[in-house]
């Protein structure tokens, strides 16, 4: 085992990892530390890297980011202008990096020890490929973490073995060629508060560019925390919604993904619920209450929706 890693581990491209902190704004502080914990276990150590880039947009006490320095020595924080967003963040992660490829992470996710591995090996068996997407789920177990698992932005694992294409990625889990991701940036200047990455994916496939998808590079990633956080969060997946339906609607192409409409999102819903009782029965015994969740989430969703149709930039203003 040790000569396959090591005869691996010459052959891997340059790499860049990049972690951004603007996503502790709503998130436990903890979930840094137990994020960069992951990235620490990885069967190729983060120490392989070209440089791993902590961007901190000012959400992270100076104290525990000094603490995780002396922890995780193979941190380079740099600091991100004031009331830089998320998605220019990771851009700019991709401006400073170096490496051949650029992996991105968040703080609030957590990698298994083989995701490290598995994003990188596609680019060595194939040096036509640009973009590798990894799988990512909600994290958590419980009624709240069955309703989440149904409910929230990331789908349950797909269990597949081999990379396919596939239309879509999350920034949290992906890989670029930098020189490629600088030709096509994402783009920031959008009105969504996330999902530019379904916009930017969206172009790459209309330019040719395929988007391979690696089932066994897997990350968890937090539910919205507390009270406040569940309802902000769902009311702007509606509003995102709506700006991504409005953005990938054009004269040349009026109809949109059928992902955006009802049926696409009751079919979305049926395939979850199917993967969650197929694979984990016992979370049967949550449903009566965990379904409660889901409607309220569900709703949640339909007013930022139906918010965003009359006064388009009100919830990003109010939040």
């Amino acid at each position: 085992m040790e000569k396959i890693r090591t005869n691996l581990e010459d052959r891997l491209p340059s790499f860049s990892l990049i972690l951004e902190t603007e996503n502790l704004e709503n998130a436990n502080l903890q979930g840094l530390s137990k994020s960069l914990a992951s990235l620490a276990n990885q069967d190729i150590p983060p120490t392989l890297a070209t440089e791993v880039l902590l961007i901190d947009s000012g959400d992270t006490p100076a104290d525990l980011l000094e603490r995780l320095c002396q922890q995780y020595p193979w941190i380079d924080v740099r600091q991100a202008p004031q009331a830089t967003s998320y998605y220019q963040v990771k851009m700019l992660g991709a401006q400073l990096a170096t490496g051949d490829i650029v992996i991105y992470s968040d703080s609030d996710c957590i990698y298994e020890p083989i995701w490290l591995r598995n994003l990188l090996t596609p680019f060595i068996q194939d040096d036509t490929i640009k973009v590798v997407a990894g799988e990512t789920t909600t994290r958590g177990d419980g009624v709240y973490g069955t309703a989440m698992a149904l409910t929230y932005i990331f789908p349950q694992y797909s269990a597949e073995k081999n990379i396919a294409e596939t239309s879509q990625y999350f920034l949290n889990n992906v890989a670029f060629r930098r020189e490629f991701l600088l030709k096509h940036p994402i783009p920031a200047e959008l009105s969504l508060y996330r999902g530019n990455c379904v916009i930017h994916a969206h172009h790459l496939r209309q330019q040719g560019y395929s988007i391979w998808r690696q089932p066994q590079a897997r990350a968890t990633h937090a539910p919205p925390a507390g009270l406040s956080h569940f309802f902000w969060r769902f009311l702007l997946i509606g509003y995102d919604y709506y700006w991504q339906k409005r953005l990938l609607t054009s004269k040349t192409s009026p109809s949109p993904d059928p992902m955006f409409g009802v049926k696409g999102k009751l079919e979305i819903f049926r395939e979850r619920l199917g993967k969650l009782v197929t694979r984990q029965p016992y979370r049967v015994l949550h449903l009566p209450l965990a379904g409660a969740i889901a409607i309220a989430a569900a709703l949640l969703i339909f007013a930022g929706y139906l918010i965003t149709t009359y006064k388009p930039n009100y919830l990003t203003s109010e939040k």
